[in-house]
């Protein structure tokens, strides 16, 4: 019974933990287990502070050794988690069919040791050598004081991450040679945060696309949306050709931008036929949160509200939306931007370019507008919220819930409960300057046959006076900085959402100019303007 207690104590710490810490719950679960135990676990004076050179030089020479060897147990012993290394380290050997390895450590920086792996993969009668770098660091343990490997994926290898693993066999799916929208071949090493989007279109198409599988060395993630990571390639398949909607000169401009600002996301399409332009990430965690993420988008939803508004009745685009210093709703009260000043007789269009939270807030309790009237503005005009998007990979099609209390007032101006992706804010763009939804694609759905999503649209009054609200917004408003020196038919909304925890908020910003529309997002990049801005208007310089 003592052992039961034991386990549930451990489990209930991890659940905890795991949320917030990440991988640094390896230590919390190892020191409840000992720190790594194993054959190198010799009892002796517990020693404190940071790792002295001859420990890191000991621990590292032992672990490597193990590891050269095959003995994944061992190996593991001088890790801070033993449990999760031997899997890991047994799965290199055995389902990865790596073998002869030779581990050339480098030069030690304090207690972290970078080190060359160079070995052999071997399967199906086909090898090849493989050689990578990648770097570890040597903890002392919490509880026994040894001195430790701090376990984490990428010590085995830099691209993999928690719950990843290593396989070596037969492609799951054929190789394809993807296209852009001029013919030209869209590869990773050229358009380097394509990656994850060539994966998931290969694991998607590469059947539909005619080719054949080979051999190869993957990554295999958590999940079975995740398309696997391929590593080597020791047998070639034979790769079928997918034609993509992208356009590598928007693709490249996209690439270019978000390197400026971490953890960014930029996504073009053209708001004729829907056609995706560009999709980029600069992320650390290779996540496509272009597609796939959900934020709050701050005020770039009041391109929603402000159609909601018009559609319902309670203003138009010439018509009131006050905006006083602070507005209340249900015991919450809401402010502005520091520095804006009051207006009683704003209207609508004045309001929404300079971005004045208050108008939206008040203007939200008008009849005859409901809990329901946000949600049914989104997804009946604007397609948004109904999990339908097939845009020929995993994407997140916006959600914008039924609420009541302050979150209704919050959801307003892109708070609460509202959460978007770029991709989708691009394709709200689109439906509000054309009128018409047209849902997003990567792919033609005459390859597959699949049926894309379906909405109602705008009217044209409505679009016509959100169209014009944006314009004023880029020449005018909040977004005239980002958008000086374009020229053409240009338009677009700022957005800033706060996140808690986080000392700078999100930065968001979409926009327009002729046939393309983008939208984009920055974690903690401030105002729209800030970094977002500066996205969007590098995309939309190329003109698609």
């Amino acid at each position: 019974m003592a052992k039961g207690v034991k386990a549930a104590v451990i489990g209930s710490v991890f659940a905890v933990m795991v949320g917030g810490a990440g991988y640094g719950t390896y230590n919390i679960v190892s020191a409840l287990s000992g720190d790594g135990g194993g054959t190198s676990g010799v009892a002796a004076e517990r020693k404190s502070g940071p790792p002295g050179e001859d420990e890191v030089k000991e621990t590292t020479a032992g672990f490597f050794a193990a590891w050269e060897k095959g003995e994944a147990a061992e190996a593991a012993s001088y890790t801070n988690n033993d449990a999760a290394a031997e899997q890991l380290l047994t799965a290199f050997g055995d389902d990865a069919h790596i073998t002869d390895v030779k581990i050339t450590p480098g030069a030690a920086k304090g207690a972290t040791v970078p080190y060359t792996v160079k070995a052999k993969v071997a399967y199906g009668g086909k090898s090849k050598p493989l050689s990578y770098r990648s770097e570890l660091k040597v903890v002392r343990g919490l509880t026994t004081g040894r001195a430790l490997v701090d376990w984490q994926p990428a010590v085995v290898h830099p691209e993999l991450r928690r719950d990843d693993t290593l396989v070596t066999e037969t492609s799951a799916s054929p190789p394809i040679e993807a296209v852009g929208r001029d013919g030209s071949e869209l590869t990773k090493e050229k358009y380097p945060s394509l990656g994850p989007v060539l994966d998931a279109l290969r694991d998607k198409y590469g059947k539909e696309a005619g080719g054949t599988p080979g051999i190869e060395l993957v990554i295999r993630h958590a999940g079975e949306s995740a398309p696997d990571t391929p590593l080597l390639t020791l047998a070639e398949g034979k790769p079928g050709k997918l034609t993509t909607t992208i356009s590598p000169g928007a693709q490249a401009a996209a690439e270019r931008a978000v390197k400026r600002f971490a953890q960014s996301s930029v996504v073009a399409v053209k708001p004729s036929s829907g056609e995706v332009l560009a999709v980029a990430n600069n992320r650390t965690d290779g996540f496509n949160a272009a597609f796939q993420g959900g934020a709050a988008p701050g005020s770039t939803m009041k391109i929603i509200t402000a159609a909601m508004l018009i559609d319902n009745g309670v203003t138009s685009m010439n018509g009131p939306a006050p905006c006083p210093a602070s507005a209340v709703w249900q015991g919450q009260t809401f402010k502005n931007l520091t520095g804006m000043d009051p207006d009683e007789n704003a209207t609508l269009a004045n309001s929404f370019m300079r971005s004045c939270n208050t108008a939206f807030i008040k203007l939200v309790d008008e009849k005859p507008l409901t809990d329901a009237s946000l949600a049914q503005e989104a997804e009946r005009h604007f397609g948004l919220g109904q999990d339908n998007w097939k845009t020929g990979i995993s994407s997140f099609d916006g959600s914008v819930p039924e609420v009541g209390g302050p979150d209704r007032a919050a959801g307003a101006i892109g708070q609460g409960q509202v959460q978007m992706s770029p991709l989708n804010m691009a394709s709200v763009t689109a439906t509000a300057i054309t009128g018409a939804f047209r849902q997003p694609y990567l792919v033609s759905p005459e390859l597959d046959g699949r049926q894309l999503a379906q909405a109602e649209g705008l009217k044209a009054s409505t679009a016509a006076q959100l169209k014009q609200m944006m314009r004023l917004t880029a020449t005018q408003g909040t977004a005239q900085e980002a958008m000086r020196g374009l020229g053409g038919d240009i338009g677009a909304k700022t957005g800033s959402a706060e996140v808690d925890g986080n000392a700078k908020s999100n930065s968001w910003f979409t926009g327009f100019r002729g046939d393309i529309a983008a939208a984009a997002m920055t974690e903690q990049g401030g105002h729209g303007g800030d970094a977002a801005g500066p996205i969007v208007a590098a995309v939309l310089r190329t003109g698609g």
